[in-house]
């Protein structure tokens, strides 16, 4: 990270050849071919319309897009902020690829999303391919991809302030602002919030031991982008965010912080290619508390401190082959490594035992994907091979006091080749309807964290392994997409995916007593391990639907997912089940109006029940919640800005206990402000 700031500074314009130069920011085209695929977007004014300002909830226009629990990152621990998509189940691990400006996001060493580093105000739009495999976006797509795009200069304006006070005594500022320079252009953008927050358990079940939930979170991105020659632009990012929260006891504190830095260079000659490097860093800091069947006291029973470090590196390129054919070759590489750092096994509120668990990976593919248009057909072909190395696995745990190791294994490096491909095609049968069918393979490597990490959620205890195998997605998706008139569309999709070796927190007893990897669980927890499961199949139904008139627009996507978990031996109790946090139906629903007077928008979001556990014993109702926004201009450059989440105040179950206590997502939050725009 030393090197990083050179780094943005050679993003900086200097002279280039005498001749008109555009530079765009953006990496190389989306090919042709992905019209076979489930592809939806949300462009910027949507991105903008957010009730809450998050980028979570700006990705839940898509549904489908879901967490692994249903609260957002102002209230929900970090390590359950892993992002999926078609119902495919999942942990804490994301089995969608996230990518900001092509850089992979996902934490190197837990596979989880820190959606605070990401200020919505910040992005150009964001792109959401349902399934479609790992393709030549990189390893780890199993159920789609997810890209985000950084705002040009002229997007961001010179500069825009926010500032918002809302319920709970909660801040939220955002700077953002670009300027060109020369043939290039530098952006910049800020983000500072607090906020008391609410008490997560709900109201009948809580104790003398819960309590309010604070969270002070801030974020901080750079952009750079320059001409170097001609035909070729250099892009420079850098960014850094830090997240504190607390999750509603004493001995509950969660501390996240990163750093990022990445340079992009690509051409747009007659031979288009890009050249793509990037550093990140995490560290990760979380107590874990036991509370009481009263809910009187609270005890410690876990601190981890996780620090984790990624690089890697992508080059592609597009040759010249004539009108009507794409072909993208390239390579890509990701190496991650961390370790769990732990003080465990409480007595008298002391630990008295330490463990330190963690390794290394790297996965290493090269890909090929063609696209071919011919009249009113596009065809789209793909295949990758990647190489994945874990190496360097241990586990050390020791009294704290003098004493000899209770455990020191070094685990054997494993490596292995995976193979994937993908196939679709489109035809445009007549001005409003095209149709398309695909069909994809997929993978994804355990994270380190499944592979190592033990973690707590109230009562419940779960053990890492070591030993867990890659997962391997094979999916098949039919669609339609209809424009039946200017400014309205419908896409279709229905999709049948088949998940193996489909890693799960697998329940293998309760408590009371002392479980391997995780120590004493108390009455009422459950003791559980991640395993390999058989299989997760899961079928389902897509409809996305956009509208806009003048200055009137609206939107609505569904999701129906079946997801069932195929399992045997020690997971057999969970076969035919469905997987934990996954609900059958998701609805959003928004209409938005952008006037000279006035702009605003209500959204309406639903999720149908689903289940806490594994076993299917712990229910979470379904949810209904209302957002909304307004602006309202006072003069050329200072508006009035309303903001409201949860406007009836629903009750949207986050998590269950094995006692049965629940735990709740964001309460009714109310917001004014004001809003600044130079012009």
């Amino acid at each position: 990270m030393r090197g990083a700031p050179l780094v943005f500074l050679l993003a900086l314009p200097f002279p280039v050849a005498a001749q008109e130069i555009v530079i765009t920011g953006r990496g190389l085209d989306a090919p042709p071919g992905d019209a076979a695929y489930a592809v939806a977007e949300i462009d910027r004014a949507r991105i903008e319309d957010s009730g809450s300002g998050r980028i979570e909830d700006v990705l839940r226009d898509v549904a489908g897009v879901a967490q692994f629990r249903r609260a957002d990152s102002r209230s929900s621990h970090p390590t359950a902020q892993g992002i999926s998509l078609r119902g495919i189940g999942g942990n804490a691990s994301s089995r969608a690829l996230l990518l900001l400006d092509g850089v992979p996001q996902a934490d190197p060493f837990g596979g989880w999303v820190p959606f605070p580093a990401y200020l919505p105000q910040r992005l150009a739009g964001v792109r959401i391919t349902r399934g479609g495999g790992s393709g030549y976006h990189g390893a780890g797509a199993l159920a789609g991809t997810v890209e985000l795009t950084s705002a040009s200069a002229d997007e961001l304006g010179p500069l825009a302030l926010n500032g918002w006070y809302g319920s709970r005594e909660s801040i939220d500022l955002v700077a953002t602002g670009g300027a060109r320079l020369g043939a290039g252009e530098v952006t910049a953008a800020a983000q500072f919030a607090r906020g008391d927050g609410f008490v997560p358990t709900v109201a009948e079940d809580r104790g003398v031991a819960d309590r309010a939930a604070p969270y002070r979170q801030a974020s901080l991105a750079l952009r750079g982008v320059a001409p170097v020659a001609p035909d070729v632009e250099l892009q420079a990012n850098l960014s850094a965010f830090t997240d504190s929260r607390e999750r509603g006891t004493a001995f509950t504190p969660v501390d996240s912080s990163g750093a990022d830095a990445s340079v992009r260079l690509v051409g747009r000659g007659a031979w288009r290619w890009s050249a793509l490097a990037y550093l990140q860093h995490r560290d990760f800091s979380s107590g874990f508390a036991s509370v009481d069947a009263m809910r009187a006291t609270a005890t410690p029973v876990l601190d981890q401190h996780v620090p984790a470090r990624g690089h890697g590196a992508r080059i592609e390129i597009e040759p010249p082959l004539g009108s009507g054919i794409t072909l993208r070759l390239g390579a890509d590489r990701r190496s991650v490594q961390g370790r769990t750092q732990e003080r465990y096994s409480f007595v008298s509120g002391a630990p008295t035992r330490r463990r330190t668990a963690g390794g290394a990976s790297d996965t290493t593919g090269a890909f090929a994907d063609l696209s071919i248009e011919r009249g009113d057909w596009t065809l789209s072909g793909g295949a990758r091979l990647d190489r994945w190395t874990i190496r360097d696995g241990n586990l050390f745990e020791a009294p704290l006091a003098a004493g000899a190791p209770l455990t020191n294994i070094g685990f054997a490096d494993r490596s292995g080749w995976e193979a994937s491909g993908r196939a679709g095609l489109a035809w445009r049968a007549s001005e409003a309807v095209t149709l398309r069918a695909a069909g994809y393979t997929g993978w994804r490597l355990p994270t380190l964290n499944e592979l190592y990490r033990p973690f707590r959620a109230g009562t419940d205890a779960t053990a890492a392994n070591a030993l867990l195998d890659p997962e391997r997605l094979r999916g098949v998706e039919i669609g339609v997409d209809l424009t039946p008139s200017a400014g309205l569309s419908l896409r279709a999709t229905g999709f049948l995916n088949r998940l193996d070796n489909a890693i799960g927190n697998v329940t293998l007893g309760t408590g009371p007593g002392s479980f391997p990897g995780v120590g004493f669980v108390p009455a009422g927890g459950a003791y559980r391990q991640r395993l390999n499961l058989d299989a997760v199949d899961a079928r389902g139904v897509e409809l996305d639907l956009r509208w806009q008139a003048g200055p009137w627009r609206a939107s609505a996507s569904w999701a129906y997912t079946d997801t069932r978990v195929d399992a045997s031996a020690a997971a057999a109790a969970l076969d035919g089940k469905r997987p934990a946090q996954t609900a059958p139906h998701q609805l959003s629903a928004s209409l938005g109006y952008h006037g000279e007077r006035a702009a605003g928008s209500v959204t309406a979001r639903y999720a149908a029940a689903q289940f806490e556990d594994d076993l299917n014993d712990r229910a979470l109702a379904d949810a209904l919640t209302f957002d909304a926004r307004l602006s309202l201009p006072l003069n050329d450059a200072i508006g009035l800005e309303l903001r409201g989440e949860n406007l009836a105040d629903a009750r949207v179950e986050t998590g269950v206990s094995g006692t049965g206590v629940i735990e709740r997502a964001t309460p009714r939050t109310l917001w004014i402000g004001f809003s600044y725009r130079m012009r």
